[in-house]
């Protein structure tokens, strides 16, 4: 298997924060990969060092292999890290000819890249009249035009409204699977990445807690809904610390699947009503803030 981007026991501090702290991970080329978490749990800071714009403090990054900043594994590269900025005297257009110039991309399709990402009606426009979302548009067609094998996004539909934001992420979906384009995605917005993300790594404070396929990581998380007639404290009487009201006539269990049996039991010996017992499946959501909450602190933050 092809590794895209590695890190391999990361650390890097600024001062008194430590933004990634004996992080490693390795992400597979193909397909979109997500990188979820808070703000300030240290995804830029993976992303930079990764791309050598910053070095870490200990550790490794490789892309494909190479070392950060390796000329070679760069022109392999698309990235938009946070809220890009551009020369204020260019148009939207004249930025795109300038990066494929930089980036010797002589056939890169500009216009073409305008029009796919929705602002070919402000290619003349200068880049200080851009809307934060149009900003985040052109750095997208920034990011993709040259024809990349990885495409790096650091939040790519910050500042749009709805519509652009499904937009942006159909486009996504649709240069990983049609193009073969390898993707990362890093983003604190849930629905963004179940929608969009075949894996997902969970980040909290620079340190990764969780990693694995979105129905990998929500297939042990479903909890068993118990309907009653009875009173609802009756319920979670039965189940402990592993109940949770969900209505006024309703709770949560939170057992393995092969232990329901054993709980209906003792549920009607204890004298409850059961009108319903259905399993309920988990969201990423549920997973996320579960994953969260369990994580152990590290330090004083990450960035």
């Amino acid at each position: 298997m092809s590794i895209a981007l590695e890190a391999d026991r990361l650390t890097k501090t600024y001062g008194a924060v430590r933004a990634l702290d004996d992080f490693s991970i390795a992400i597979p080329a193909g397909g979109v990969f997500g990188v979820l978490g808070p703000n300030g749990a240290g995804k830029s800071t993976l992303f930079r060092i990764a791309l050598g714009l910053v070095r870490p403090t200990t550790g490794s990054a490789r892309l494909f292999g190479a070392a950060p900043g390796d000329i070679t594994a760069l022109r392999k590269v698309g990235a938009m890290i946070e809220t890009p900025r551009y020369p204020a005297y260019l148009t939207g257009r004249d930025t795109l000819k300038m990066l494929a110039l930089e980036s010797g991309a002589k056939n890169a399709d500009v216009d073409g890249w305008l029009e796919r990402v929705g602002i070919a009606h402000a290619a003349d426009r200068s880049t200080s009249g851009y809307s934060v979302g149009m900003k985040q548009r052109l750095g997208l067609a920034a990011a993709f035009f040259t024809k990349p094998e990885l495409v790096i996004l650091d939040e790519p539909t910050s500042g749009m409204d709805p519509a652009g934001i499904q937009e942006i992420r159909a486009l996504i979906v649709d240069l990983a699977k049609r193009e073969g384009v390898t993707v990362i995605l890093a983003s604190h917005q849930l629905d963004e990445v179940r929608r969009v993300c075949e894996r997902v790594a969970i980040l909290s404070k620079g340190k990764v807690v969780a990693e694995g396929g979105v129905a990998e990581l929500t297939a042990g998380e479903a909890r068993l809904r118990i309907t009653a007639a009875s009173p609802i404290a009756q319920v979670l009487a039965v189940l402990g610390a592993k109940g949770v009201a969900d209505g006024a006539d309703s709770a949560l269990a939170d057992i393995r699947r092969e232990d329901a049996p054993a709980l209906i039991r003792a549920l009607v010996e204890a004298g409850v009503e059961i009108t319903e017992a259905r399993w309920r499946d988990a969201d990423l959501e549920g997973v996320y803030l579960r994953t969260l909450e369990t994580a152990q602190p590290s330090n004083e933050g990450a960035l």
